[in-house]
């Protein structure tokens, strides 16, 4: 089943959410505030896409830990990405093999409707 993985107050993920009902596709929602998503999981997500991708540089997260400044690794944006899942860009739709990142409705069409 399909999962999307967000915060329920995020614009992009309610227009996720209201595109997959629109379409009446089932899926599973994960409130990341409530469901914290683990390395290893973030870990799975980066087989399918690359961490410039799912670190979101243009939340306020990002600018309170002063992230920017601080040049991190890669292992240490992975770390810093489970331990604060307010970094991961949202909403994360995940399906099968496949692993969207934020929301765009022309994607959604071709990677949801084959």
């Amino acid at each position: 089943m399909l999962k999307l993985y967000g915060i329920k107050n995020c614009d992009s993920v309610r227009k996720a959410r209201k595109y997959l009902d629109a379409h009446h596709i089932d899926y599973e929602f994960i409130d990341f505030r409530e469901s914290p998503v683990s390395e290893e999981t973030i870990r799975k997500w980066l087989e399918k896409t690359d961490l410039k991708t799912l670190l979101n540089t243009r939340g306020t997260t990002y600018r309170v830990l002063k992230l920017k400044e601080k040049n991190l690794t890669d292992e240490e944006k992975i770390g810093q990405l489970a331990k604060e899942n307010m970094l991961i860009k949202r909403p994360v739709l995940v399906l099968d093999e496949q692993v969207i990142i934020g929301y765009n409705e022309s994607e959604y069409l071709e990677k949801l409707h084959p």
